[in-house]
């Protein structure tokens, strides 16, 4: 199917799939961790050893390399595995770019471990070109790394503005799309050279799979260190996860697209509530990135909003304890609602307002979902 039809359709078919032998139109698990070597001592097949290569992976990545629009794709054990993995890729010394405001459990690791590991690690307003500009160096910075829609602020970053500084630079841009998705996003398209996405979220989408995925331009020197990475280091994603996440992603459009859809009704109809100072949603036309969003996002702006509540920090927490249809979790992207107080999280150092609420938007009646959150927000500011 590969190039021949839509999108929507690959994911839905992942990739027109029938197995050879047995007609079926599921993918078999592969659950074997090693495979026979020929009698003259070859590997024909090109499969040695699980931690390597798995064909259980082949399916989820060869999708994914197809609706990126990438020349190749890894799946890997969490979101962080794969973040982490680009990194990792480098050599000690080398400078980076990364966003203040960013998913904080990576934040975290580049403030923290990359950094005793040696990583010069800069941190910016990535959404401000000036800014990004000044802080990446011209034959030092080896890496830009953004994020947009970034988490939980929802800020949004120009792909093609950030390509053209770090290439001008010498440097390599790689995008963390796990909110936007590809259904909104497909940032190699806009210049990016890598694409991190936690497929925990929106790609797996049921919130029982924990998996990572990077998708490259090229194959590159970089990639391939990403790769022997993978194997060495052991942050592979189990066969019986990888089927799992294939599954997920056959809906992947469907969920997204009714997602992104709420998310705009909700985040319209909240922004008049008398409790809520600020919305914050890329698809509002007042949102500082509302422009950008419009122009390298389509058929939505993603599910994910954040609010403020005039009352602060004790109102915020107040809401959340009242919400019956909301779920009071962390993560995003599955199929049910979410909301968090993002703060507690992320404790001292955050740079995310105490005031705020994040909220995942599910599949659920977008009435039902605005009705549970006003009857939450009347019951703890009056």
């Amino acid at each position: 199917m590969k190039n021949k039809f839509s999108p929507e359709t690959m994911a839905a078919q992942a990739m027109g799939f029938v197995d050879p032998e047995t007609k079926g139109l599921t993918p078999p698990v592969h659950t074997s961790t090693t495979y026979l070597r020929d009698a003259d001592n070859q590997y024909r097949s090109g499969l040695v050893y699980s931690r390597d290569n798995n064909p259980t992976y082949n399916y989820v990545e060869d999708l994914l390399s197809e609706l990126e629009g990438g020349d190749d794709a890894m799946v890997l054990a969490s979101g962080m595995a794969a973040a982490t993995c680009v990194f990792m890729a480098l050599t000690p010394g080398d400078h980076v770019v990364a966003p203040k405001v960013m998913y904080w459990s990576l934040r975290n690791w580049l403030d923290q471990t990359a950094r005793r590991w040696g990583l010069d690690v800069t941190f910016v307003d990535t959404d401000s070109p000036a800014d990004l500009q000044a802080a990446v160096i011209k034959g030092k910075t080896k890496l830009v790394w953004i994020e947009t829609p970034a988490n939980p602020m929802w800020s949004v970053t120009d792909i093609a503005q950030a390509a053209t500084i770090a290439h001008e630079a010498g440097a390599q841009l790689a995008v963390d799309s796990t909110v936007a998705t590809p259904v909104h996003t497909c940032p190699i398209s806009f210049g990016a050279d890598y694409v991190m996405h936690s497929a925990t979220k929106y790609l797996n989408g049921h919130s029982d799979v924990i998996a990572g995925a990077l998708i490259t331009a090229k194959k590159d020197t970089l990639w391939e260190n990403m790769r022997q990475n993978r194997g060495q280091m052991g942050a592979v994603l189990g066969p019986f996860e990888a089927i799992q996440l294939l599954r997920g992603m056959r809906t992947l459009f469907l969920r997204v697209r009714q997602s992104s859809q709420s998310a705009q009704q909700i985040a319209e109809t909240l922004r008049s509530h008398n409790a809520i100072s600020e919305v914050l949603y890329p698809g509002l036309p007042d949102f500082p990135g509302h422009d950008i969003a419009a122009r390298q996002m389509k058929d939505g702006f993603g599910g994910m909003l954040s609010i403020r509540l005039k009352a602060g920090e004790a109102a915020a927490i107040a809401t959340a304890a009242h919400v019956q249809l909301w779920h009071r979790a962390t993560s995003l992207g599955g199929v049910e609602s979410l909301l968090e107080h993002r703060g507690s999280i992320e404790g001292a150092g955050s740079p995310v307002p105490l005031d705020l609420l994040r909220l995942s938007v599910g599949i659920e009646d977008p009435e039902d979902l605005i009705s549970d959150l006003n009857d939450a927000l009347n019951r703890a500011t009056t």
